[in-house]
């Protein structure tokens, strides 16, 4: 298929402080902590075990993760030289200079405290276990690209997304409001991963250059534009197709037709991730990240009308 042309573009406007720590919360990537939460909490009031204080508190600890996941793969992307003059993707504000180093750590380590402070509650009310999975997260917003084995730079981004915005995030929303777990907790969690990993494929796309050349060793550097495009048209198709097989096996009723919503959406993030390159590959993170939170309301709403 032709590529679609893409004229260059002016360098982006110096941020404001605040415009930059927004900027490197990466908001267009939010609704991969949010969408898991959303179809826990509905797993919940599927089995009718809905707890609304630990659904809010799910839903901030996980928000909390992940803005400082971005924060510290700004910071540690830098340090590494991963992020330099050729970069196409949103301004970094460690590299831009707007930010210092130890500015941008100290407020990754700040945001991990006031998740663990959020995450307390669930804690007390989950039991030990969540305190393991809690840990396994904190560390992992430092190891996806800190330490030395970092799990982006190793081709393993996708396994840690799938596990994290998806099995671990939907049954632990789940669990600590049911205080136990379902099997339908861990199938709808499954859509939910692959999403979260055609959020990851867009931007490491869209990198995939500038990662080659700075020894970043991702899965689409490994396989290929051509060849992450369809990774990224699999994990919409796994999406498309697990609500009928969920119906198919008892757990949806017909209220799973709701999730095909999404199906012009999704043709057209297919025909964007075969027809861009670079720079407007941003815009299709944003609209594959709005797809995604689309979705879970979707599925949600399937799960409390079945």
């Amino acid at each position: 298929m032709a590529m679609e042309r893409t004229v260059p573009e002016a360098p982006q406007p110096m941020l404001s402080l605040t415009q930059a720590w927004i900027a490197a919360a990466r908001p267009k990537t939010l609704p991969a902590s949010i969408a898991p939460v959303v179809v826990g909490t509905a797993v919940a009031i599927h089995a009718g075990g809905v707890h609304w204080l630990a659904a809010a508190l799910a839903l901030i600890t996980a928000l909390l993760l992940q803005i400082a996941a971005n924060f510290a793969n700004d910071a540690l992307d830098f340090q590494r030289g991963t992020d330099t003059a050729d970069r196409v993707g949103p301004t970094r504000i460690t590299a831009s200079g707007i930010v210092t180093l130890r500015g941008v750590l100290r407020a990754t380590a700040l945001t991990i405290g006031l998740a663990v402070l959020s995450g307390l509650y669930l804690v007390w009310r989950g039991g030990p276990w969540l305190l393991v999975v809690g840990l396994a997260a904190i560390v992992c917003v430092y190891a996806y690209t800190g330490g030395p084995f970092p799990l982006g730079y190793l081709g393993l981004g996708e396994v840690f997304v799938f596990l994290f915005f998806g099995p671990v995030a939907v049954t632990g929303t789940a669990y600590v409001q049911m205080l136990h777990l379902t099997a339908l907790a861990w199938v709808a969690a499954i859509p939910l991963g692959a999403l979260a990993i055609a959020i990851l494929c867009v931007n490491n796309l869209r990198d995939l250059e500038t990662d080659r050349a700075a020894g970043k060793h991702t899965v689409a550097v490994r396989i290929g534009a051509r060849k992450t495009q369809f990774e990224y048209g699999a994990m919409l198709a796994i999406a498309l197709l697990a609500p009928p097989l969920f119906w198919l096996a008892g757990w949806l009723s017909w209220w799973w037709l709701l999730t095909w919503l999404t199906l012009p959406l999704m043709l057209g993030l297919w025909r964007q991730i075969t027809t861009r390159t670079g720079r407007p590959l941003n815009a299709t993170l944003a609209a594959t990240g709005r797809t995604m939170l689309l979705y879970s309301v979707l599925l949600a709403a399937a799960l409390v009308l079945s």
